[in-house]
């Protein structure tokens, strides 16, 4: 049963047999099938086919044998039901037709039309179908991240948009905050309902903020957000990059489990965030280029300080880079799955 299986398990804090191992972004371009895939099609072509999905998502656990699916999708396909125009250009990110950086501009907004996903929740319907015994986690971008793109326009390095939004209209920018949390609450509440066992909330950008201007104008929004979200009665995942400054607001969010970079040592985060919530992470995903004895060692200590902690999840601290060869990711995932018995063996058992 889904519920018995040992992703699941770990994020509850419950006994299970092995590390469970997934990773971010483990369908994509490191496939052959994907490549193959994406001659033919855009990104937003797959994500927005039910089918075409559900095939991406289904192909990387069947290839890889890890122990939870993630819905091949985009931190901003919310925002189709919005009216929002955007698109994912290649080697540049998500990209944003007119980007909202004033009051006026957010006062615009369209209510969210949830009905306007339903590829989404049908590709994960035929995703649930498909996988058996393994979760599916839903996700979507957090909201401070999707008001970046939103006022950036696309990737920034300084957030010059954002943080003068967030500064200088500050009721605007709580307006804008309080539209993306209550579309981000429905949009995962309807993945949830179509059948995902859990749900991860990406805040890619939230390290960019200082630990006040995260208490002051992003946590408020995430608390009510997991509160909203608890009542699934499914984990609830929040992963932000660079924010190992973040990490004990973040624990105090309401998200059960912690997703951490390869930035921080997994013990002091755990640390920094407490015994209340399960850690995930945080292998540096460019040890992935750099051969299988530094993928080992740097797995290797991590599973060691990791050893005693019952919610505990293997993953990169980031998400697998395109250059990958398929056959390292899996035989990392096997070796992952033996660590138990090295670590008897270890022991002396």
């Amino acid at each position: 049963m889904v519920g018995d299986s040992r992703f699941l398990r770990a994020c509850r804090g419950e006994p299970h047999d092995r590390v469970p191992v997934w990773f971010m972004r483990q369908a994509g371009r490191y496939q052959p099938s994907y490549r193959a895939l994406r001659a033919r099609y855009s990104m937003l072509q797959l994500a927005r086919s039910p089918k075409l999905l559900s095939d991406v998502t289904v192909s990387a656990v069947e290839e890889l044998g890890v122990d939870a699916a993630i819905l091949f999708s985009d931190i901003m396909i919310p925002l189709d039901g919005t009216g929002i125009t955007f698109d994912i250009e290649e080697n540049v990110g998500p990209v944003v037709a007119e980007p909202l950086r004033t009051g006026h501009d957010i006062a615009r907004l369209r209510t969210f039309s949830p009905g306007l996903l339903n590829y989404v929740f049908e590709g994960i319907r035929l995703t649930v179908d498909r996988l058996g015994g393994t979760p599916l986690i839903g996700f979507s971008g957090a909201p401070f991240t999707l008001a970046s793109y939103l006022a950036e326009g696309g990737p920034s390095r300084t957030y010059r948009w954002t943080k003068r939004l967030m500064w200088a209209e500050e009721e605007a920018f709580k307006a804008l905050m309080e539209y993306l949390s209550d579309m981000v609450v429905r949009y995962l509440t309807a993945q949830a309902q179509a059948g995902a066992s859990a749900l991860q909330l990406f805040d890619s950008w939230v390290g960019a903020l200082s630990l006040s201007d995260y208490r002051s104008h992003v946590l408020p929004h995430m608390r009510r957000i997991f509160k909203d979200l608890a009542k699934l009665q499914v984990p609830l995942i929040y992963f932000g990059v660079g924010a190992q400054h973040l990490l004990a607001d973040m624990a105090g969010s309401g998200a059960t489990v912690l997703g951490v970079d390869w930035r921080i040592p997994l013990p002091m985060a755990r640390a920094a965030a407490g015994s209340a919530v399960g850690l995930m992470g945080n292998l540096d995903p460019q040890r992935l280029l750099a051969g299988w004895p530094a993928v080992e060692s740097g797995s290797r200590e991590i599973l060691r300080s990791m050893s005693r902690d019952p919610q505990f999840i293997f993953n990169l601290g980031h998400g697998v880079p395109k250059e990958v060869d398929p056959a390292l990711l899996k035989r990392l995932v096997s070796w992952i799955h033996g660590w138990e018995s090295e670590k008897m063996e270890e022991e002396g058992y």
